[in-house]
């Protein structure tokens, strides 16, 4: 019998094989993101340093969704990420989609930070 591997080491195996060319510097941070079945999280992260700049969550008391698993939960976050990483100055980040399919709340909060005034 011939068993599928877990979807979610499928993705894990995907993003290692793409963070190969994605690196994050002061001057352009990686925008990161993580989902998981009830939350999405978002963090700008230098990798030079080795340090996280700014992040944003469903989990965050600013979030006015009521659900935080759908697409509108995910568009506030990406506007949020946006906001706080123009206070700090950065207005070009590359995306690291996290190994996801760009496709549903991924697409939401790229088009989210993107329509916020984040480059990417």
């Amino acid at each position: 019998m011939i068993t599928k591997p877990d979807k979610n080491v499928v993705r894990k195996r995907r993003h290692a094989r793409v963070r190969k060319s994605l690196f994050g510097t002061q001057e352009r941070p990686r925008l990161n993101v993580y989902r998981s079945n009830k939350h999405i999280y978002v963090q700008l992260i230098d990798d030079i340093e080795g340090v996280t700049v700014a992040s944003a969550s469903t989990k965050d008391n600013e979030l006015n969704a009521g659900s935080t698993s759908n697409v509108e939960a995910a568009k506030q976050v990406g506007e949020m990420i946006a906001k706080r990483a123009q206070d700090k100055g950065y207005k070009s980040v590359v995306f690291d989609r996290g190994g996801y399919l760009y496709h549903g709340r991924v697409k939401a909060l790229a088009d989210a930070a993107r329509e916020a005034g984040l480059e990417f």
